[in-house]
């Protein structure tokens, strides 16, 4: 999407619902979850902060002890996988409306967030799950990173990785001499993420994996139900 139909679409008569900004905050949230659950539970490993994952390749390739080499390749693979499905739905739904397109993927992402949650529940230790578990999440990841990189609001282009915002943040800051104008969007995109982290954390050492799963589908279902294409 170029940036001029970005901005005819900012213009654009949307149904009313969720606005994007929130949409993506809450998404980041989501983030934090599955993060919690790739790397609490399933052994070290990222499903949604692919950079993560290419430090952990680095560490596993020197016999960096605790990191599995198979993990983080299937976790990169399927968020690759995901973000080309991802790619070619943007090409089919992109040009009309941003809600059904936003909605379109949050309910996939929530279908397949539910299908882990289902997996974790059922088999919980079993090695074969663990290899699932990543897969499925990475993809979903994929999936909707796809889509929030093409949506392109300001500020909030990932939802799973903060460098680029927390610089942005500091370097635009008063501090850094700029106006500090866009510390809002940056500032709550690092919350979401925290927030995203603590709950999926607390709630994978308190009540095992497939708890914060639930949480993070049910959350992408309400996405897929509320969100529109406004600002």
């Amino acid at each position: 999407m170029t940036t001029e139909e970005s901005d005819a679409q900012d213009r654009a008569p949307e149904p009313h619902g969720l606005r994007l900004v929130p949409a993506l905050l809450t998404m980041t949230v989501v983030s934090g979850l599955v993060d919690a659950v790739s790397y609490l539970g399933l052994g070290h490993v990222f499903t949604a902060n692919m950079t993560g994952n290419v430090v952990l390749l680095g560490f596993s390739a020197v016999g960096a002890p605790g990191i599995s080499t198979g993990h983080s390749l299937v976790s990169l693979a399927s968020f690759l996988t995901g973000a080309v499905v991802g790619g070619r739905v943007a090409r089919r739904y992109g040009g009309g409306s941003r809600r059904t397109w936003t909605r379109t993927t949050s309910a996939a992402e929530a279908v397949l967030l539910g299908v882990a949650a289902a997996i974790a529940f059922a088999s919980p230790g079993a090695s074969g799950a663990r290899y699932a578990l990543i897969a499925v999440t990475a993809f979903a990841m994929g999936l909707r990173n796809t889509t929030v990189h093409k949506l392109g609001v300001r500020d909030l282009t990932a939802t799973t990785v903060l460098t680029t915002t927390l610089t942005g943040l500091a370097a635009d800051s008063r501090l850094g001499g700029g106006t500090g104008s866009r510390t809002p969007r940056r500032g709550a995109s690092a919350v979401a993420l925290l927030a995203g982290a603590l709950l999926g954390g607390w709630l994978v050492l308190h009540h095992g994996l497939g708890v914060p799963l639930l949480v993070a589908a049910l959350l992408a279902g309400a996405l897929a139900a509320t969100v529109s294409g406004r600002i």
